[in-house]
């Protein structure tokens, strides 16, 4: 009776993890296009029209984070194109035993630079402006040491760069271990409260608020999808050993380089990664913004146009 009642307490779970997830997905479809690299699948929005501009978003998110409001910013003057990251959205990952339950294998840092260049070039981006933030701030870097020949400049907006000594939060080990991604993480897609999501953007928001409209449109039930929730935790359980490796390269990087990051960022502290890094690269201008969070793009996004801008014009593009 009491492996009766552990299967059908499974099938439960299952039941109502797969229905979320789909009604995610109907909520939320792609609103861009699909690219092919080697088998894989990359979802890319592309707008405007001028230089070329890539933007790579965070940890947990999407294109669309980047569709809110602030492309729309941007599509006057550049061609922008936006990407899920590998794993992400409505990407493939790269490694297919990515999608295995019981696995901690994630995604490079390089591979997804490597993924998103190639993905660039095949929508005719050979050199582009590349703009990444928080963990895609990370991906911009190793698109910058991976393919140094194909980017014209780097836009590091609060980016998870450098090596840091306090410890994950206990959700990202257990959502990326194998026992974790294969019994937890089914619960928390089936039964984890809308609240809790809310909750949780706000804390990546704060101090600042949450743009009116930001939640629905971005979608953050996206996130809570199995596949995803794994994906995620294994990208930043695996991040600290890759950056800490890029940090002794970073010298190397000769393309103009802007670094944007808010005071009151207590997701990627300002001191710990941005300070650190503007010293390390040749040229590096680094914007500090008080009383900004981890969201600048969002918060004050003239002040992240201004810095793209910037970069573009050291870049000989405006």
């Amino acid at each position: 009776m009491l492996a009766i009642g552990a299967l059908a307490g499974c099938a439960l779970v299952d039941h109502r993890a797969g229905r979320r997830e789909a009604q995610a997905m109907a909520a939320h479809p792609p609103l861009g296009q699909f690219v092919e690299i080697e088998g894989r699948r990359v979802h890319a929005l592309v707008s405007g029209s001028g230089p070329d501009l890539v933007l790579i978003h965070g940890a947990s998110g999407n294109l669309r984070d980047m569709a809110f409001d602030f492309l729309d910013r941007l599509d006057d003057d550049y061609r922008v194109i936006a990407f899920d990251r590998p794993g992400l959205g409505y990407s493939d990952p790269i490694d297919p035993a990515a999608d295995d339950a019981f696995t901690t294998h994630a995604d490079s840092l390089a591979a997804q630079a490597r993924l998103l260049q190639a993905a660039a070039a095949e929508l005719g981006a050979e050199k582009p402006i590349v703009l990444g933030h928080s963990f895609g701030g990370a991906v911009a870097m190793a698109w910058a040491l991976e393919r140094p020949d194909n980017l014209a400049a780097l836009v590091d907006l609060a980016g998870a760069t450098m090596p840091w000594e306090t410890g994950l939060a206990t959700l990202y080990r257990v959502n990326g271990s194998a026992l974790g991604g294969a019994a937890v993480v089914p619960l928390i897609t089936a039964f984890a409260p809308e609240r809790m999501v809310d909750e949780t953007v706000e804390a990546v928001f704060a101090p600042n608020p949450v743009p009116e409209g930001y939640a629905d449109f971005v979608g953050a039930g996206l996130a809570v999808r199995r596949d995803s929730l794994r994906v995620n935790a294994r990208q930043v359980n695996g991040l600290l050993p890759q950056v800490t490796e890029m940090r002794a390269r970073y010298p190397s990087i000769d393309v103009p380089v802007e670094i944007v990051h808010g005071v009151a960022d207590t997701i990627v502290p300002l001191e710990v990664h941005s300070a650190r890094l503007a010293e390390l690269i040749p040229g590096a201008n680094l914007t500090v913004l008080e009383n900004v969070g981890h969201m600048p793009h969002h918060t004050v996004p003239d002040e992240v146009v201004a810095a793209i801008d910037r970069a573009a014009a050291r870049a000989g593009l405006r």
